[in-house]
């Protein structure tokens, strides 16, 4: 993938879909949505704050992480849209997410979930105020989970 991948169209996609269901859900803009998609997709990729987001098989896998992610969860990009997103906890606290999504599933989104996750190279931190959201596409079909927080603490 290129160092630019807001300029793929899967990937605006994507970044429109994210930033229409927030729209939607939470009766506001997760970012200025001045511009084009394409300048869309750049400014989300570019905040200063984590977005990712999992697609709806049974084992959701990741398919959109921003530059926030990247660095929090020490990946690159081919690496983290390979991972399952379950995998972004510990073991220990799976269940813990999967009740969590279980919520989102049901309620459309949370806005006050807090938790402990891992990166890939094993360094732990604990999320606080994230938002998780249920993702649908343009013709209001499923299309994953998406969530988004800007407070965070290294673990020892």
């Amino acid at each position: 993938m290129t160092d630019s991948p807001w300029q793929q169209a899967e990937w605006i996609t994507q970044s429109q879909i994210i930033l229409d269901s927030f729209a939607k859900l939470m009766g506001r803009e997760l970012i200025d949505r001045s511009g084009s998609q394409e300048e869309q997709s750049q400014r989300l990729f570019e905040a200063p704050f984590v977005v990712v987001s999992h697609n709806t098989a049974d084992d959701p896998i990741l398919n959109y992480g921003n530059k926030a992610a990247l660095n929090l969860w020490e990946a690159n990009l081919e690496t983290l849209l390979q991972m399952p997103s379950r995998k972004t906890a510990e073991p220990v606290h799976r269940d813990e997410r999967a009740e969590l999504l279980r919520r989102v599933t049901e309620n459309g989104f949370i806005d006050d979930y807090q938790g402990i996750r891992i990166s890939a190279t094993g360094k732990r931190f604990q999320i606080d105020q994230a938002i998780v959201w249920n993702l649908t596409d343009a013709d209001d079909n499923p299309a994953g989970q998406a969530a988004t927080f800007s407070e965070w603490e290294m673990l020892v």
